[in-house]
């Protein structure tokens, strides 16, 4: 049974993808439908699949001595993953019934998103790290599809081509570290590496650890690569919900997460994964706060939250950021999808031309609202508990720096999330914009996130039992319901925690002016707004790569016959290369 719904989580998706790009553009009233059949049963298969989760391989195929076997392994961690990715991906999809009625090319949209969730179910599954970076890779593929999906506009195109090269950074580092993990145990089983580490001479086990840090980072836009995911909020807001919840940036998060009994005792990797995870979470808050558009501040919100998720794991602190993994992968989906909501509702993504649409979208707003509860850490909403445990983890474990710059984020958090709520949802409006509620099928894709973000929490012992009993190497603890609470309630940082939290939000309500931050922060705005000028550098790295591929289209003779034998060939010499290095 396991070896089944494993498969059924990545090939039911894709099935789907190849069942909805053969019905064509000529049938676009059924590809909806037919996409949220396909995409509800990969859920389906992905939640029946997690009672079984186990430490071992459930499905291997032999691909030959060089390339290992085609794994995959369902443990506590992969099988959450692949929950997440599942059903928030159906959740999007539904979703889409409504948000994407009319528009052209659906075939396009709905056949990359299910190849995008089945991609991300396969890379966290994969028990081998060679498949780990061809899942890894599709997910990069789907990701620029999706994000420049309106090829028409050039902000769409121009941020699928960043979020693509800043990605594939991520790509060589993963690809660079695989290889140096498999020239010194001569297998690309995961296993092999985090079984005995210390067999693993001490320069290419560090040379892999800091190697997977650049892919983490690239991948789930943490510093210095943050600037890609504001940029894809180009795409359609389902797709935001889906790259920012379900998928794509929680990729990174796994990575760290997986191989982090390996590294742990790599001079300065902890540090190093700390420090990233604290700069990031920092400074994405301070830009949420100056951002305009609903989106970008939802966007900047999440390279924040995930900032918090790497820093746990460079305390250690692995089970806290799964599971504040898990409550962001919710109330974010909440989040974004209500934004889409209003978005797809009013026209414009504006926050300074909305003001007072609660009175006429309430059912919208009450998911927003519960949404933004949860991201700022408000009791007894599932963000809460896991941003504690965190942050209790942080005041324990971690440097003092570290643990004052994230508790300052957690104020900034609520601030910007107050901000966004307030000059979207209240007040007097600003404009004479044309308003409708939101569609069934909206309702019925945020109805289950509001529902979660409000009692996911209470799944924590069944959660941490699961990823105890299945994740060895981890040595994790299970933690019932009467144990978080009494270790969140009980411990001085919640008050602490809960004191910066309402003074973030009381800042906004004591100012009682729309651009009061703008006009107090001055002539910080615009270095904020720039991303602390990672911007330019991470624009000029864009370019550079959009020149070097101008010069190598020389390379290419627009012929396909001729193409396809240089592929064949480049094949060839690879498995030659590959035979005899085995």
């Amino acid at each position: 049974m396991p070896a089944l719904l494993t498969l059924c989580t990545i090939l039911v998706p894709w099935l789907g993808a190849v069942a909805i790009w053969m019905l064509g553009d000529k049938r676009q009233k059924t590809v909806g439908p037919v996409a949220v059949t396909f995409s509800v049963l990969a859920a389906l298969a992905a939640l029946c699949l997690y009672p079984f989760a186990t430490a071992g391989v459930v499905v291997s195929i032999p691909m030959g001595d060089a390339f290992g076997s085609l794994s995959f392994r369902p443990d506590g961690l992969a099988a959450l993953l692949t929950v997440i990715a599942t059903v928030i991906g159906s959740l999007a999809v539904i979703f889409s019934l409504d948000y994407m009625k009319g528009e052209h090319q659906l075939p396009r949209y709905y056949s990359f998103i299910l190849l995008f969730i089945g991609a991300m179910a396969g890379l966290v599954l994969s028990s081998s790290l060679l498949y780990l970076f061809f899942f890894w890779e599709i997910t990069a593929l789907s990701s620029y599809a999706l994000i420049s999906f309106n090829n028409d506009d050039p902000k769409a195109v121009r941020g699928g081509i960043k979020a693509l090269i800043m990605t594939q950074v991520g790509g060589a580092g993963l690809l660079a570290g695989a290889l140096a993990l498999f020239s010194a145990t001569g297998s690309f089983e995961i296993d092999q590496v985090l079984a005995n580490p210390v067999a693993i001479p001490a320069g290419l086990l560090a040379f892999a650890a800091f190697g997977f840090l650049v892919a983490a980072a690239a991948k789930s836009a943490q510093f210095p690569f943050q600037t890609w995911l504001p940029d894809a909020m180009e795409a359609p807001t389902p797709i935001s919900a889906l790259i920012h919840a379900a998928t794509m940036v929680n990729a990174g998060v796994y990575l760290l997460a997986r191989f982090y009994p390996a590294f742990a005792e790599v001079p300065g990797w902890k540090t190093a994964v700390i420090a990233v995870g604290v700069i990031t979470a920092f400074s994405a808050a301070l830009m949420a706060i100056v951002a305009g558009d609903i989106k970008r501040v939802l966007a900047y919100s999440t390279v924040s939250q995930l900032g918090y998720m790497v820093y746990a794991i460079g305390l250690g602190a692995v089970e806290a950021a799964q599971f504040h993994l898990l409550s962001h992968a919710i109330f974010k989906a909440l989040l974004f999808l209500s934004a889409g909501a209003v978005i797809h509702s009013v026209g414009t993504r504006d926050i300074f031309r909305m003001g007072g649409l609660g009175k006429r979208m309430p059912f919208t707003r009450l998911a927003f609202v519960i949404g933004s509860l949860a991201l700022a850490g408000i009791p007894v909403l599932n963000g809460f508990w896991s941003k504690e445990l965190i942050l209790e983890a942080g005041m324990e474990t971690g440097p003092a720096w570290g643990y004052i710059l994230m508790l300052a984020g957690a104020g900034l958090t609520a601030l910007y999330t107050l901000r966004v709520t307030w000059l979207v949802f209240y007040g007097k409006p600003r404009e004479d914009l044309h308003v409708h509620p939101a569609g069934k099928a909206m309702k019925t894709a945020l109805l289950p996130l509001v529902i979660g973000s409000i009692f996911s929490w209470l799944l924590v012992a069944f959660v941490t039992r699961v990823s105890a009993n299945t994740m060895p190497y981890h040595h994790m603890e299970a933690m019932d319901i009467t144990t978080l609470v009494q270790e969140v309630i009980m411990n001085p940082g919640t008050l602490i925690a809960l004191a910066v939290i309402l003074a973030g939000a009381g800042t906004w309500l004591v100012s009682q002016r729309v651009r009061f931050f703008e006009k107090s922060l001055g002539w910080a705005v615009h270095s904020i707004q720039a991303s602390f000028g990672m911007e330019s550098i991470n624009d000029a790295i864009t370019r550079l790569a959009g020149f070097a591929g101008e010069k190598l289209r020389i390379t290419q003779t627009g012929l396909i016959s001729w193409n396809l034998l240089y592929v064949v060939i480049a094949l060839i010499l690879a498995c030659i290369y590959l035979a005899v290095g085995a």
